[in-house]
């Protein structure tokens, strides 16, 4: 048929081009290189222990894709980081994203790879398919991959957590508790902007000695509190506003609606419980992340997957929550809230 094109088709299928181009860059360490100063791209090649191979073509694919500026042509020619990778990508950048990218490269570009399977069996295909423990028993038994973790985490979720601090109306409460509060992060923005809240950063204890660490590096001790415990085995720190940040998706259904009961009881009339996740368009025809997050739910622990405004507060309602709102953040991302 005439007036047909190709082209999307080909963009996605062959996207991983692309996609590990990025990752590979990120775990190199590219940007934070080229955040010094300017490089030839033998210089850049020298700095990484590249194959001359490499050479233009990797940092040149870099310029294409508009992850990196390049100041003249052939040899002589200097590369330097777009602000955008500049400022999110440099790994001495506050605003540093990239650890959900190095988490992506070392751990789900390779899973990923087994989505055919997950499709037709139904099972995750992460370290659970290896050695049977969940992914979390595999990550927290191990120091420095659990701090990746944590470092992804705070990567993906650092925009909309601070959008989210500023844009909430916490003016009626006093006490927020973080669920699944990772490093802290959520707990230590919404105090730093709202200097009344008393937050709590709720975790399994492995976790705490790293929050701590990140909530005295931030000069706020006295207003967000660490605390260690199982949200599936102990009762939730009452609050005034419960927070789960990219937390429920990671459940089936009937470990979603037993967490949405936990929050429930831990507010008192009035309290608030937000979720914030990459949520799924009602019609389920717009969010393609949102959709491919609930595929990475699949791989990672088959059961689990994402949802829509509408599928909370449908579980919500179960319990007894009355009234709803969403709240747009970065990107594909939203909050979900819901009042007792």
């Amino acid at each position: 048929m005439s007036g047909l094109d190709p082209s999307h088709i080909m963009q996605v299928g062959m996207g991983f081009f692309a996609s590990k181009t990025l990752l590979s860059a990120v775990e190199l360490g590219l940007f934070t290189t080229l955040a010094r100063l300017p490089m030839t791209a033998e210089e850049i090649a020298a700095a990484l222990q590249l194959s001359p191979r490499a050479i233009p073509d990797f940092p040149d694919a870099l310029v294409a894709l508009r992850f990196l500026d390049r100041d003249g042509d052939g040899p002589g020619a200097r590369y330097a980081n777009t602000p955008d990778s500049a400022f999110f990508l440099d790994r001495n950048s506050p605003a540093y994203i990239g650890g959900i990218l190095e988490m992506a490269n070392a751990r789900l570009y390779r899973f990923w790879g087994d989505l055919t399977e997950a499709l037709k069996t139904g099972k995750p295909q992460n370290e659970t398919r290896h050695s049977g423990e969940s992914v979390f028993a595999t990550l927290y038994a191990d120091p420095a991959r659990l701090e990746q973790f944590m470092n992804a985490m705070s990567g993906i979720s650092a925009g909309n957590f601070k959008l989210f601090a500023e844009a909430f109306d916490f003016s009626r409460f006093s006490s927020l508790c973080d669920v699944g509060g990772a490093t802290g992060q959520l707990s230590c923005m919404v105090a730093a902007a709202h200097p009344h809240m008393r937050c709590t950063s709720f975790d399994l204890p492995k976790v705490v000695p790293i929050a701590l660490r990140r909530i005295e590096q931030a000069g706020l001790s006295d207003w967000v509190a660490a605390v260690g415990g199982d949200f599936f085995a102990d009762p939730l720190p009452r609050a005034d506003v419960i927070t789960m940040g990219m937390i429920l998706h990671d459940w089936n259904l009937e470990k979603k609606k037993a967490l949405i009961r936990k929050a429930y009881d831990a507010l008192p009339p009035g309290g608030a419980f937000v979720v914030i996740e990459s949520l799924i368009d009602n019609a389920r025809r717009e969010n393609a992340f949102g959709l491919m997050m609930s595929l990475n739910m699949l791989i990672e622990f088959g059961d689990a997957f994402d949802y829509s405004a509408a599928d909370f507060e449908g579980w919500c309602r179960e319990v007894g929550f009355r009234r709803f709102e969403t709240m747009a953040l970065a990107g594909p991302s939203s909050a979900a809230i819901a009042y007792k």
